[in-house]
């Protein structure tokens, strides 16, 4: 694999998402990212990882729901039976969940769902989510035994350099669903990984526990509740850090503040930046071009989040 790096280039002329300016629509994908409207021009812009796309074809199935556990806060845990998806899912991906209608409100398009776990000898994948609206509501009294149609894996997730030595992870909430499986894969190759993981309280932080259990990883958790999240706060802590135990890759999804403070954090100790996107979805293959991050012209369409993100990287200003 390929890093996405803070010297990496749109490899076509209409792919730089230029940050700062406004999407096509309100982008929001549940289970992870950033919108690239968020981010304010003088902090760079955003454009398309080098190298080939994550993963393989994927794949539909009707997948059994195994668990769907209430972790804390609002979030839930669901854990649903697919193989196929379970073993050609790489970090940063995401599946589209569809549940069976029913009732006289019909759940008609599918949900996009970050892949926060998965288990390839069992042949699991967990989703974590928050219950914000309808659907989600609706998700949280799915039962194990019942069926959903998962299609899957999708889209481009983050590339790890090999010569990385250690990773930077920082995300926010629901967001760190699309971390947890990079910071898994880096330790595997015997990373050291750093993650910060940020909620408004304790009981909102609900993947501390995935991330301490990860070998090679030290934790910390910061909280709006005690002022340890605000970004003035928390980048000097994370910049002594990496004065003492530099990264070479830092990687973000959630919080238009942390981007931000990565932002500042790569450009400083010369690490390279790859930055999670959300969109609202109603295929997750790039047909219904519903997800397109950036309007380039009348007659120009800019990069789509689901096939040619959501993992986009991040290139400093004047490169």
């Amino acid at each position: 694999m390929t890093a996405g790096g803070a010297d990496i280039v749109a490899k076509t002329p209409h792919n730089p998402i230029e940050a700062g300016a406004p999407p096509a629509d309100d982008v929001r994908r549940s289970g992870a990212g950033v919108d690239p409207s968020e981010v304010a021009p003088t902090e760079g812009r955003l454009v398309m990882l080098e190298g080939p796309p994550s993963g393989v074809q994927s794949s539909l199935a009707r997948a059994v729901v195994v668990a769907n556990d209430h972790l804390g806060d609002r979030y839930w845990r669901m854990q649903l039976s697919a193989p196929d998806i379970a073993g050609n899912t790489q970090p940063g991906q995401f599946v589209m969940l569809t549940v069976t209608p029913s009732g006289p409100s019909n759940w008609v398009l599918p949900r996009p769902m970050a892949v926060a776990d998965r288990d390839v000898a069992r042949g699991t994948i967990d989703v974590v989510y928050g219950t914000h609206g309808w659907g989600t509501r609706q998700m949280a009294g799915i039962g194990t035994g019942d069926e959903l149609t998962v299609v899957g894996p999708q889209g481009n997730g983050f590339r790890l350099d090999p010569g990385t030595k250690h990773l930077l992870v920082v995300g926010r909430g629901i967001g760190l669903c699309s971390l947890s499986l990079l910071a898994v894969a880096a330790s595997k190759r015997g990373m050291a990984v750093s993650a910060v993981l940020s909620a408004r309280d304790r009981e909102a932080n609900v993947l501390v526990p995935f991330f301490e259990a990860v070998p090679n990883a030290k934790v910390l958790a910061v909280l709006d509740a005690d002022g340890s999240s605000d970004p003035e706060a928390l980048g000097p802590r994370l910049q002594a850090l990496l004065d003492e135990v530099p990264a070479q890759q830092i990687a973000t999804c959630g919080s238009r503040r942390l981007l931000r403070m990565c932002a500042a954090l790569a450009v400083r100790t010369g690490a390279s930046l790859q930055v999670a996107l959300e969109a609202h979805m109603a295929c997750g293959m790039g047909y219904c071009h519903g997800c397109s991050a950036w309007v380039q012209g009348a007659d120009q369409e800019g990069p789509l989040v689901c096939r040619d993100g959501p993992v986009f990287a991040w290139s400093a200003p004047g490169r």
